[in-house]
């Protein structure tokens, strides 16, 4: 994931109080922590969640590395998201994400980002882990997110059948309002509308974690030689 634009301009746009010290990030990975807007009593506030749930029954949060995204269709049904989806649901933050193509023997990245390179909001589910079941209470409880997923556009369905659920700002107080109906959200669960994003092949060093620069998202028109990139290379969505 990718998160740049100024910690003043997010805060203007998702309202929140805080003003955080938010670090440009362009290489955001899984089980690293990632900034979330959840709903509270007095109202939005932004937190800094672990990416991969830990469902609060786990009995071990290992778990989270598996759970890095959750079906869109599946939310109502599958233990590990039913209770995060029906009461803790949160924005996650993005200025665009990543996706890995399978060209030849190497996998091609791309950077997926708005057209007008706006921030935008994807839907999440959050937990609390206070530790396994019969076990001690942590010190600090665990908190982490998944971020749903749906079916692919049209731009994205060239890269791969899924994509994140990117909430239009209309949304966004429907989407945290812990009494809104899960039928009615469901009906937010579908694709981006295929005018709204744009992509572009990025150079291998996206595929390194230690990358964490605006190289790793520049356009990349020259394809390297095969070694360059890892078999590996990670698909997100």
């Amino acid at each position: 994931m990718i998160l740049a634009t100024p910690a003043a301009e997010v805060q203007r746009l998702f309202g929140f109080p805080e003003l955080p010290n938010l670090q440009p990030r362009w290489n955001v990975a899984p089980t690293q922590p990632v900034p979330a807007v959840r709903r509270e009593e007095d109202g939005r506030h932004l937190v800094t969640l672990r990416w991969g749930l830990v469902p609060f029954w786990a009995d071990d949060p290992s778990i989270g590395a598996r759970l890095i995204n959750a079906r869109g269709e599946t939310l109502a049904e599958k233990p590990s998201f039913l209770e995060a989806f029906r009461k803790r649901r949160c924005l996650v933050p993005v200025d665009g994400f990543y996706e890995w193509k399978a060209e030849g023997k190497r996998k091609q990245g791309y950077a997926i980002r708005r057209r007008d390179r706006a921030p935008f909001a994807f839907a999440g589910l959050w937990e609390r882990w206070n530790g396994p079941k019969g076990g001690p209470a942590l010190a600090e409880p665990l908190e982490t997110l998944t971020i749903v997923t749906t079916t692919a556009n049209a731009v994205l369905k060239p890269l791969h059948e899924r994509m994140p659920v990117i909430l239009d700002e209309t949304d966004w107080d429907l989407w945290l309002d812990p009494a809104a109906p899960l039928p009615v959200l469901d009906g937010l669960l579908k694709p981006a509308p295929d005018a709204l994003l744009e992509t572009h092949p990025v150079g291998p060093r996206v595929n390194n974690v230690r990358n964490d620069d605006e190289a790793c998202a520049a356009p990349f028109d020259d394809a390297p030689p095969d070694d360059a990139w890892p078999d590996d290379a990670p698909t997100l969505f």
